[in-house]
């Protein structure tokens, strides 16, 4: 049966089939998220990252956890909030795509951080709407196909909108 769960932490301690990392295009760690998940996983996730040849935003691509509880890492950039449409549209691609890697890769269990909230800036409410209701839409179209959906949010704050957002819907 597939679910959408909410947990308020740190990512990196999660026992999932695969965690996404909100990176940026090089996919050789950052701040954020982004740090703290190649910290965690150790240098065999930035060797292995090297071989990828970064990453287009909107795009997903995935690695080994190495030392994270997680099986595997999916790394997707996000977009750098501009305001325009396509930001709205790039952001939606994180979580589809993410999900599509996840699927092809025969996993189950998948657990997503507030992608673009952090220094890309993207209005942490807007960005929670487009993720709930992606992820919401992936479901549906993949109901056939069992996916246990995390959504991780870091601060007690980002958790409460997240909160609003779901009872909104």
């Amino acid at each position: 049966m597939s679910s959408i769960k909410y947990h308020s932490g740190d990512i990196t301690k999660l026992n999932v089939d695969a965690i996404v990392n909100a990176a940026n295009s090089t996919l050789l760690g950052g701040g954020g998220v982004d740090g703290a998940i190649h910290r965690a996983a150790g240098p065999g996730l930035l060797n292995e990252c090297r071989t990828l040849n970064g990453c287009r935003t909107g795009e997903a691509k995935i690695t080994g956890g190495y030392n994270l509880p997680a099986k595997h890492v999916i790394h997707t950039v996000g977009p750098i909030y501009s305001g325009s449409i396509s930001d709205a549209d790039d952001l939606r691609n994180c979580y589809w795509n993410s999900l599509e890697v996840a699927k092809a890769n025969d996993l189950h269990s998948i657990a997503f951080p507030g992608i673009s909230t952090g220094v890309y800036g993207y209005p942490k409410k807007d960005a929670a709407r487009i993720a709930l209701k992606t992820v919401k839409e992936w479901l549906e179209a993949n109901s056939a196909y069992e996916m246990e959906i995390t959504i991780v949010n870091f601060s007690e704050e980002d958790y409460l909108i997240y909160q609003t957002v779901a009872a909104e819907e």
